[in-house]
């Protein structure tokens, strides 16, 4: 697209001036904004493409008749080469559907499809950067959260994130990249006419919480706060304080808990290569064969992959139900999972502790409650192994 500047005329408004530099949009008119480089590409797209539906008179004297003699709205735009341009829409056609248009220095009259005015007729706020947060998710690397409920730190690794604070815990994915989309769609609600009234509203409402972004071109920071059923907020990138959907002023009130990984073990869903479990006197020694998924070895014979799936399972499911501070003693249970080609290797003990389980994984003090029946459903899978068929008709 050739198309460097925009200048949109309308009719009893400021024109909107739009300028592209380094392959970026900006809006410098009637004041500085960012904006919405998808909105802009749309506009310019929708210009570059554009086709008369019909002509409706190789040289037009009477403009007035059209309504373009004083057009209700004009696109005058540059392209590289610093050729301009000027877009002149009037009045709708007699039979619905179509526009008549003019092109400045061309004595022709055309039509244009009543959509085609609709692409190019924006607003300075249609074509605003609404983002509170003009960061892009999969860029942020670090979250500082200062709440009621105390400061919480996240820090990326790779593709996952890690609680850095208050101190370092396994984090959940999944709740943490939420909480992240949360922040970077957060935009302003640009419908209300009232600045000076949102400004108050957040001025006379109770904090929630502060929210800092930080990605390879710096820290952003967005105000969270509260009046009744009301999420108001300010941002260190744009000017002024903005109404904000609820759901991301409920995520700034969650706790450090909430966004821990309840999750036991780490291998999710990829195949483990080998299982230990011991119980008590009791050990289980699985590995993985070459032959395919259900293809489980113990002690030189071939087990029943439903048998082995059903404890693969039963480990992915084991989750926490809380976090206690301790009470962790005399484990009776031991697990070893090796994933990822041998790149992985999970220990955990387990002990018994009144109605539940408590479980520990090596190198790390957090402590896991998990309910009896997860556990005893992953025991009795394990005392239900058995031998493939195949190696069940050998033997006989």
């Amino acid at each position: 697209n050739s198309i460097v500047k925009l200048e949109l005329k309308k009719k009893d408004a400021e024109p909107v001036v739009l300028a592209k530099s380094s392959g970026e949009w900006k809006i410098t008119e009637p004041k500085p904004y960012r904006a919405d480089q998808s909105a802009i590409e749309s506009l310019t797209s929708t210009l570059s493409s554009l086709n008369s539906e019909r002509v409706i008179d190789d040289k037009v004297s009477d403009l007035q008749k059209f309504g373009l003699n004083q057009p209700a709205f004009e696109v005058d735009l540059t392209e590289n080469n610093n050729k301009t341009q000027k877009l002149m829409l009037g009045d709708d056609t007699l039979a619905s559907g179509g526009v008549y248009v003019m092109v400045a220095g061309d004595p022709r009259l055309f039509t244009v499809a009543t959509y085609t005015k609709t692409s190019l007729d924006k607003t300075l706020n249609d074509l605003r950067d609404k983002r509170l947060l003009p960061v892009a998710a999969d860029k942020v690397s670090r979250i500082d959260i200062h709440g009621k409920k105390g400061d919480i730190e996240f820090g990326r690794t790779k593709d996952n994130w890690q609680i850095l604070k208050p101190k370092p815990m396994r984090a959940d994915g999944i709740q943490v990249g939420d909480l992240v989309r949360d922040l970077t769609n957060a935009k302003m609600d640009l419908s209300s006419a009232d600045a000076k009234r949102e400004a108050s509203a957040f001025d006379h409402a109770a904090a929630v919480a502060t929210a800092k972004l930080t990605d390879e071109s710096g820290m952003q920071q967005l105000q969270v706060r509260k009046s009744r059923d009301s999420y108001y907020a300010k941002s260190s990138a744009v000017e002024g304080a903005y109404k904000i959907d609820a759901g991301l002023g409920k995520a700034l009130e969650k706790s450090v808990n909430d966004f821990r990984d309840k999750k036991l073990f780490d291998f999710g869903y990829n195949d483990p290569d080998s299982i230990e479990l011991r119980n008590g006197e009791k050990t289980y020694s699985l590995t993985r064969g070459t032959a395919g998924v259900d293809d489980w070895w113990s002690g030189g014979k071939k087990m029943d992959g439903a048998n082995v799936e059903s404890i693969i399972s039963d480990l992915r499911d084991l989750s926490a139900t809380s976090f206690p501070a301790s009470g962790f003693s005399n484990p009776s249970i031991d697990v070893t999972v090796s994933s990822e080609n041998g790149k992985s290797t999970e220990k955990v003990q387990m002990a018994k502790s009144g109605d539940h389980y408590l479980a520990r994984r090596e190198n790390d003090p957090t402590l896991y409650e998990l309910s009896a029946s997860s556990v005893d459903d992953l025991l009795k899978a394990s005392q239900d192994l058995k031998l493939a068929a195949t190696q069940t008709a050998q033997k006989k």
